[in-house]
C-alpha cells in the first residue's frame, strides 16, 4: 500500500474468515500494510458492520475480548472517518448521481473524506472512479 487507501467492510470480514484461505491472506495483508504504514483508511460505519458481522455470523465464534483486540489494535487506529452531516450530504449527492444504495454511497462517501486515492472493494465496480478516487477489487 503506497497510497491512501480506504478497507471496505468485506475487506476486513475476510482477514478474520476461513470461508476462503486466500482472500483471508490478501485481506490480511492489505490490513497489516494500512495499520504498519499509517495508510489504511476505516469508517465508522465498517468498524459497526464488522463487529456485527463477527458476532453473529463467522461460523467459528470470536470471543469478546479477541474482538475488541482486534478492534482496539486494528481498526480504530484506521478510524479516521467519523459520522458528520457533511459525510451524510456526499453520500446522498453520491447516491444520486452514480446510482449507488445507501451505504455503498456511505463507503464512498468516507473515503473521499478519508483522503482516499483506492477503495478496496468487493461490492462496488473494479475500476469506476469516484473524482481521483478508484475502485480495486483486491480479490481479482
Amino acid at each position: 500500500m503506497n497510497v491512501r487507501s480506504f478497507l471496505d467492510t468485506n475487506v476486513v470480514i475476510y482477514a478474520l474468515s476461513h470461508s476462503s484461505p486466500e482472500k483471508a491472506r490478501i485481506a490480511q495483508q492489505l490490513i497489516t500494510d494500512g495499520v504498519a504504514e499509517k495508510l489504511g483508511v476505516v469508517s465508522y460505519q465498517v468498524v459497526q458492520e464488522f463487529i456485527n458481522v463477527a458476532q453473529r455470523r463467522f461460523r467459528e465464534a470470536i470471543t469478546g475480548l479477541d474482538l475488541e483486540a482486534f478492534v482496539l489494535a486494528t481498526l480504530f487506529p484506521m478510524m479516521v472517518v467519523s459520522s458528520s452531516p457533511a459525510l451524510f450530504v456526499e453520500a446522498l449527492r453520491l447516491q444520486s448521481g452514480h446510482r449507488l444504495d445507501w451505504y455503498d454511497s456511505l463507503i464512498v462517501a468516507a473515503a473521499l473524506q478519508g483522503g482516499c486515492k483506492i477503495l478496496y472493494s468487493e461490492d462496488l465496480q473494479h475500476g469506476q472512479r469516484f473524482g481521483g478516487l478508484v475502485v480495486q477489487n483486491p480479490f481479482l
